[in-house]
């Protein structure tokens, strides 16, 4: 199934991501944690671009083939176009296909020293080259990518991904639902028309908001500082906290009709457990 057509059947599309495990472990690390996502029945699993880069041993098409034949969900498999030869993607292209693979994520990917070198500068520019044969989503930074935070020039972004053939979008974390809104607005009124997910990171340790800093400098409300400043010293309490916290969100999102919610797991099955819960009757209203 392609991820696109959800959209025309749900008001609400509710996903997860997880990553490949890194190449100093072996693939069924991951099972555990397919195991207990599968359970709580997200309309599709993203997998990341796990170590390896363009690599035709890459983990990720291995693991979105298990989601969609064993666990029988739909699978996104995530593809960057940085340093990438038209050679290696077309490989991983007929692997994804005779897997049965429909959805890419296609992505840019982090900047490189050789980031020039590969045969797609852009990921509107790997979009163009799979359109034909898959079901295209792309990512999309609600307060701008960190490399340049002008919204003006995202929204033109995303403009380019549209005519490039992007169905939808998955948006960067964020902390603010009142940014993402004016974001969402902004996008709408200049022409954006394709569904945007919101991306949503549960936070349950302190490093994790060091590391999202350095990843894409995602604005952090006073609220969010106060939690983690309450229960920076008590794991168990922060975890809870920060559980809480992305469920609230959600919920808002999810009353102001959003077209999706998908959840950065981190590989972590209590977690995905504990918000699916709490926001299952919220889920279920909603797509009545």
């Amino acid at each position: 199934m392609r991820i696109r057509d959800l959209f025309n059947e749900k008001k609400l599309v509710f996903s997860f991501e997880v990553f490949p495990p890194k190449n100093t472990s072996p693939i069924k690390s991951i099972y555990n944690a397919l195991n207990e996502l599968s359970e709580l029945n997200p309309d599709f699993i993203s997998v990341t671009y796990g170590a390896g880069g363009t690599s035709v041993n890459n983990k990720t098409t291995e693991i979105s083939s298990l989601i969609k034949n064993v666990y029988k969900i739909e699978a996104l498999a995530h593809l960057t176009s940085i340093g990438a030869k038209k050679e290696n993607i077309n490989f991983i292209k007929e692997r994804l296909a005779l897997e049965g693979v429909e959805n890419i994520l296609a992505l840019r990917g982090d900047k490189k020293e050789e980031c020039n070198s590969g045969d797609f500068l852009y990921a509107s520019n790997l979009m163009n080259h799979l359109r034909e044969d898959f079901n295209i989503i792309g990512a999309c930074y609600p307060e701008g990518h960190i490399e340049n935070k002008s919204i003006d020039l995202e929204i033109d972004n995303m403009k380019r991904k549209e005519e490039n053939g992007c169905s939808s979008f998955i948006s960067q974390l964020f902390f603010s639902n009142e940014t993402y809104y004016e974001f969402l607005e902004k996008a709408r009124n200049s022409g954006v028309k394709a569904p945007i997910q919101a991306g949503i990171m549960p936070v349950i340790n302190k490093k994790q908001i060091q590391r999202i800093g350095n990843l894409c400098g995602a604005y952090i409300p006073l609220k969010f500082k106060k939690i983690m400043n309450r229960y920076e010293h008590n794991p168990e309490a922060l975890r809870e906290a920060g559980i809480a916290y992305a469920v609230e969100q959600i919920i808002d999102l999810s009353s102001s009709s959003v077209d999706g919610i998908h959840l950065y797991t981190m590989n972590n099955p209590y977690v995905a457990r504990k918000i699916k819960e709490n926001i299952k009757t919220v889920l279920k209203a909603v797509n009545e």
